[in-house]
């Protein structure tokens, strides 16, 4: 349902402690009109955005449904920029009818220049709600930004894909990992793809299969080569594989993972016909021969299994993509939860940089 209850205040020339005082004023205004005007509490998140994209950050933000933060705090960033402007919204989602609640989630937008980022802290502590969490985003980079508000934050949501150099992403992103508890969107983005492997070998009949894995080659996006090898991170920390440094060969990069039993080779390559973000497909094959390949298709994933004895199984999963509103929906949301299966993923996709 569209916001249909807006509130706003905006000021010229401002404070940070004015700002916040402008913030209690207009929650006091809101449950003073209805008392069914409550302001939600579970999150803060402070984006630090490129002013000329800000729209763009907006839009996404919109984008997200149900995820949106409690608080989020926008500084829109202009290098020239020289006074400390300001705008504040408070928005519900409906009317409260008698005996119902309307939660209200505020938005502020600060827009701050060059000789603001060495009072980034002071302006952004006030404005954070003490008693939730905190999620830092910088969409467009800025990693003296990111490192400044840490001590505010306990997550930071990035996107590993954005770095174009592999060593660069994986090693900021393991720094981060130090300080923080980290959401990458490059591995939300591989979650529909880890779900279906791991059903795939969930039976009892065929999880034997996973200790005779011999290949793997994951195809993905040429800009998205972090995804691949964060996914093959996944494989190896969960399996106890020990992978080695991946070769350029033609293009794609190969190499080996040691498992238990033999080793696994590993092929990333890319797929210049791919348009978003992310992988295109995969194939796993086993030492008795079982193959299954996933690959991006309309409405889903298109699956397409071998058996052992070579009887072969095609469908789509249905819906395995969430778009990219879905999958920044996500990010906010993983703020609040803690998935231990990304850092290990994390340090084995490190071990294979090449």
């Amino acid at each position: 349902m569209p916001a249909v209850s807006d509130a706003v205040w905006s000021a010229q020339g401002t404070t940070p402690d004015a700002i916040e005082a402008a913030l209690r004023e207009l929650l006091k205004e809101r449950h003073a009109e209805n008392g069914g005007y409550v302001p939600a509490r579970v999150l803060n998140m402070v984006a630090f955005v490129d002013s000329q994209w800000s729209g763009e950050i907006a839009n996404r933000l919109r984008g997200v449904g149900r995820y949106h933060a409690s608080r989020t705090i926008v500084l829109s960033y202009d290098p020239a920029r020289e006074r400390l402007d300001a705008r504040a919204s408070l928005a519900a989602a409906g009317d409260p009818q008698p005996g119902e609640l309307a939660p209200l989630r505020e938005t502020v937008v600060v827009e701050i220049g060059e000789h603001h980022l060495d009072d980034l802290v002071t302006i952004v502590d006030p404005l954070v709600v003490s008693d939730m969490p905190t999620l830092l985003w910088s969409p467009h980079g800025h990693p003296e930004a990111v490192d400044a508000l840490l001590g505010l934050a306990q997550a930071v949501l990035l996107d590993s894909i954005d770095e174009p150099d592999c060593h660069e992403a994986l090693e900021r992103a393991e720094a981060l990992t130090r300080r923080a508890y980290v959401v990458d969107l490059a591995w939300l983005r591989s979650t529909p793809w880890r779900e279906r492997i791991a059903a795939t070998f969930d039976p009892a009949d065929v999880r034997p299969e996973l200790d005779k894995l011999a290949a793997l080659t994951v195809r993905h996006h040429p800009d998205s080569t972090v995804a691949g090898m964060l996914l093959v991170g996944w494989l190896a920390s969960r399996l106890g594989w020990k992978p080695s440094p991946l070769v350029a060969h033609g293009g794609a990069l190969e190499g080996s993972a040691h498992a238990r039993r033999q080793e696994v080779s590993v092929r990333l390559e890319p797929d210049p016909t791919q348009q978003v973000k992310g992988l295109q497909g995969l194939t796993l094959r086993t030492a008795s021969k079982l193959q299954l390949s996933l690959d991006r298709a309309p409405g889903g994933l298109r699956a397409h299994r071998i058996e052992p004895r070579g009887d072969e199984h095609e469908w789509t999963i249905l819906g395995a993509s969430r778009g990219e509103g879905g999958v920044l929906g996500e990010g906010i949301r993983q703020a609040l939860l803690r998935d231990p299966t990304y850092a290990p993923a994390l340090r084995a996709a490190k071990a294979m940089l090449p």
